[in-house]
């Protein structure tokens, strides 16, 4: 019996029930509703390919795609106290923190790193939005100062990506602490004639918009990124109007000087390290010979 149920059986079962396609082979996108292989979606760096809508991108997938040859090294962030208030709504905070880590495999919401970026040594942070939405959080505070401090040190470009709904409400007035603290660290580099270039990518609001993400020397955002403190419904409830077509997205606001430039994900690389290599006025070339 045992042969019949533990070898007959699982082979008839698999020639009568075929393997069904696994979840993650096709990407839906969701702009146009096109279905996508998913490994032609993550080539295309997160792109889809019918109507160049500029998907959400894991942290690992933007620094392979930023720095030179994909050689960079992540720099060691501090750690932060867990579940510092022992908030609980539905679930308890330190519940949804071990979630998040073990989807993701990161520790928070941010993660940084050194390289090059045309040449140009350069330390780039970058939040990750699907760890809770890239909240801004103790972590995150600190690993931008973190960053900071090491752009300082080795005299390098500072480039911070955002993606983030805002401050992360299971940690109160902590989270919304780290908006002057990362303001102060902004100024810090700037005291000392570093650039600070900021990376606006869908979406980036709340908090994070209303500190460290628009006080970059020079502000690039990518295509269609929604760029706001307060989403559009909220606003258009408050002032019972209805908001112009493309409000809040990165084109309405380069057309109305909030922000420098749009820059497709596909050239994003060069135009930053163009925009780096001037920044830096040569000063990486001369440490390099020296």
């Amino acid at each position: 019996m045992s042969w019949l149920t533990n070898y007959v059986k699982p082979k008839l079962q698999k020639v009568l029930n075929p393997r069904e396609t696994p979840d993650n082979l096709w990407h839906k996108c969701k702009s146009c509703g096109q279905m996508i292989f998913q490994k032609e979606f993550i080539a295309n760096q997160y792109v889809c390919a019918h109507c160049d809508h500029h998907d959400r991108v894991p942290p690992t997938n933007r620094f392979d795609a930023l720095f030179d040859n994909q050689v960079y090294d992540l720099i060691d962030l501090p750690s932060v106290k867990v579940d510092p208030l022992k908030f609980k709504d539905t679930k308890r905070y330190s519940e949804r923190l071990k979630a998040a880590r073990a989807k993701t495999g990161d520790e928070d919401a941010i993660k940084v790193a050194v390289g090059k970026i045309g040449g140009v040594e350069t330390v780039v942070a970058i939040q990750n939005f699907f760890f809770m939405g890239g909240s801004m959080g103790m972590a995150v505070g600190d690993g931008i100062i973190a960053g900071a401090r090491h752009a300082l040190k080795i005299e390098a470009p500072f480039v911070m990506f955002t993606a983030s709904g805002g401050a992360r409400m299971q940690e109160g007035i902590l989270s919304l602490m780290q908006m002057p603290r990362t303001t102060v660290a902004v100024q810090m580099l700037r005291d000392a004639g570093i650039p600070y270039v900021v990376v606006l990518t869908d979406p980036t609001s709340g908090g994070v918009s209303a500190s460290y993400a628009m006080l970059g020397d020079v502000q690039i955002a990518e295509p269609g990124a929604m760029i706001a403190f307060s989403g559009p419904r909220v606003i258009e409830q408050t002032i019972r109007e209805k908001l112009p077509d493309g409000f809040q997205r990165a084109e309405y606001l380069h057309e109305h000087g909030m922000v420098d430039m749009v820059v497709h994900r596909h050239e994003m690389k060069d135009q930053l390290g163009t925009v780096l290599g001037l920044l830096m006025g040569g000063r990486h070339t001369r440490r390099a010979a020296e």
